[in-house]
C-alpha cells in the first residue's frame, strides 16, 4: 500500500499557540491543525495598512500640488511678461537720457549750457542706466522663477502621469505589502490540505516553528494505491486499464477490493536501490526482477474499508479485460 502523504509545514516563523489535533485523528480538508501566535502578524498588517493609506493620500496630494504648480507656472509667466515690459520701459528711458546727456555734453564745450544743467543731465543718465540694469536683472529672475516652476510642475506630473491613484506604482507597492501582510496573518492558522489521518505529529505548544519545518503529516487514506511487485515474466500481457481484484491481510478474503492498472514504474526495484545489482569483476548472475505496477483502488470501497499505508495486499490482474 502507498499514498501521497501531505507534510504539514508552516510558511512563517512564529510560536505555536495551540495544536488542535493528535495522531490517528481523522481530519477533513480545511480543518484547523495548528494555530500560531498572530501578534506580530497583526502588528505588521496594521503598519502596512497605514503605509497603504498614506500612499493613497500622498498621490492625492500630488494631484492637488499639480494644479497648484500649474497655477504657479502661469503666475511666473505673468511676472516674466511684466519684467519684460519693465525692461522695455527702462530701455526707452535710458535711450532718452543718453541722448539728452550727449547733446548737453556737446553744448557744454562752447558754453551754451551751464555746468549745473550738464550735471543734472548726467545724473538722469546714470539713474536710467541703473534702472536698465535692474530691469535686466528682474527679467532674468522672472525667467529663472518660471523655469523653476515648470521644472517642479514637470517633476510632480511625472509621479502621477497616465495612471489613476489605484494604479500608481507607489500605491501598488504599498498595497502589495499590505496584501502580503494579510497573507502572513492568514498563515498563522494552519489547515489540513486534504482529508486524511494525522500522523507523525512533532509540534508542541510554545515551540517556535520555522518555514519548511515538518509539524506532522496528513495521510489521505481515501487515495491510497497499491504498487504490486510482479515478476517481469508475468507482465507480458499486462496493460494499462485492466481490472484488478485485491485482498488485504487486514480484512482477509471476506473483503475484496476492485481496482485497475494505472501504469508501470520506470524501472525495477533493484534499479533504484542504494546498491545496484552489479560488481566490479563483470560477472553477472541473472535474477528474475520485479517491476512495480501501480494499481488504483475504488474510493467508495476505501471509504467503507479504509486501508493504511504499507499494508500487505494480494493482487490478481484480469488479463482478458
Amino acid at each position: 500500500m502507498g499514498v501521497d502523504i501531505a507534510p504539514i509545514t508552516p510558511l512563517i516563523a512564529a510560536p505555536v499557540a495551540s495544536v488542535e489535533v493528535s495522531d490517528t485523528q481523522h481530519v477533513a480538508k480545511g480543518d484547523v491543525l495548528v494555530r500560531l501566535d498572530d501578534t506580530d502578524a497583526k502588528l505588521h498588517l496594521a503598519a502596512t495598512e497605514a503605509a497603504y493609506q498614506s500612499a493613497i493620500r500622498r498621490m492625492k496630494a500630488y494631484e492637488a500640488n499639480d494644479r497648484n504648480l500649474t497655477t504657479q507656472v502661469k503666475g511666473r509667466e505673468a511676472d516674466r511678461a511684466r519684467a519684460q515690459a519693465g525692461l522695455a520701459s527702462a530701455q526707452a528711458a535710458f535711450d532718452k537720457a543718453k541722448v539728452d546727456y550727449d547733446r548737453r555734453k556737446a553744448l557744454a564745450g562752447n558754453g551754451s549750457i551751464s555746468g549745473d544743467e550738464l550735471t543734472a543731465a548726467e545724473a538722469v543718465f546714470q539713474t536710467a542706466k541703473a534702472n536698465l540694469d535692474a530691469a535686466h536683472a528682474a527679467l532674468d529672475a522672472a525667467a529663472a522663477a518660471r523655469e523653476a516652476a515648470e521644472g517642479a510642475q514637470a517633476a510632480n506630473a511625472a509621479l502621477i502621469a497616465d495612471v489613476s491613484i489605484d494604479q500608481n506604482p507607489e500605491v501598488l507597492a504599498a498595497k502589495a505589502a499590505r496584501d502580503q501582510a494579510q497573507v502572513d496573518l492568514d498563515r498563522t492558522v494552519i489547515r489540513a490540505p486534504v482529508d486524511g489521518i494525522v500522523s507523525q505529529r512533532r509540534v508542541q505548544v510554545g515551540q517556535r516553528v520555522q518555514p519548511g519545518m515538518t509539524l506532522m503529516t496528513v495521510v489521505p487514506i481515501s487515495t491510497t494505491y497499491v504498487d504490486a511487485n510482479f515478476k517481469e515474466v508475468q507482465l507480458a500481457n499486462v496493460r494499462k486499464g485492466q481490472s484488478v481484484t485485491l485482498v488485504s491481510d487486514l480484512y482477509g478474503s471476506d473483503v475484496e477490493f476492485s481496482g485497475h492498472v494505472v501504469g508501470f514504474s520506470g524501472g525495477t526495484g533493484s534499479a533504484f536501490s542504494m546498491v545496484p545489482a552489479q560488481n566490479a569483476t563483470g560477472n553477472w548472475i541473472k535474477v528474475v526482477q520485479r517491476l512495480p505496477v501501480r494499481i488504483a483502488l475504488d474510493p467508495a470501497q476505501l471509504k467503507a474499508h479504509p486501508l493504511e499505508v504499507d499494508l500487505s495486499i494480494t493482487s490478481d490482474i484480469h488479463l482478458k479485460d
